[in-house]
């Protein structure tokens, strides 16, 4: 019996449409993260990029549990002295909530080539309107 390996030419890509309208962040990306890199099809192979595109509308609306809405803190670095900075959740909602998704389900991502490569399937909206309405996305239901 020989196992099945996806090449890259063979794979049928759907574009599926998520709205994260009362969802709770972290396990809205834990549902995304595995659909983008193709681990909820029969095809799934660990070396070619097996999944879908995933359309997130309404970003603006998400919900964290407990204290995480006050405590949770984005930093980054500016790559100059004494440049350690620190953005507070609130605050990056308020001015990108789409990175807020995008970050979450980005560090749920293979650390590789194929998980940035992967990564690119993402496009996430602030509001209920997109740009993707050619492609017809199936709207799926995740929690």
């Amino acid at each position: 019996m020989k196992s099945f390996m996806a090449k890259t030419n063979e794979i049928e890509q759907k574009w599926l449409l998520v709205d994260a309208e009362g969802a709770i962040l972290g396990r809205m990306a834990a549902e995304i993260a595995p659909i983008l890199m193709g681990k909820n099809k029969p095809t799934y192979t660990p070396h070619v990029d097996t999944g879908d595109y995933v359309v997130v509308v309404n970003a603006e609306k998400i919900k964290l549990t407990g204290k995480k809405a006050q405590m949770k803190e984005y930093d980054y670095y500016t790559h100059h002295p004494g440049g350690h900075k620190y953005v507070s959740f609130a605050e990056m909602m308020e001015k990108k909530p789409e990175k807020v998704v995008e970050l979450a389900v980005r560090r749920m991502m293979p650390k590789s080539k194929l998980g940035r490569q992967m990564m690119k399937k993402l496009k996430v909206y602030r509001g209920p309107e997109h740009e993707h309405q050619a492609q017809r996305p199936e709207k799926i239901e995740l929690f």
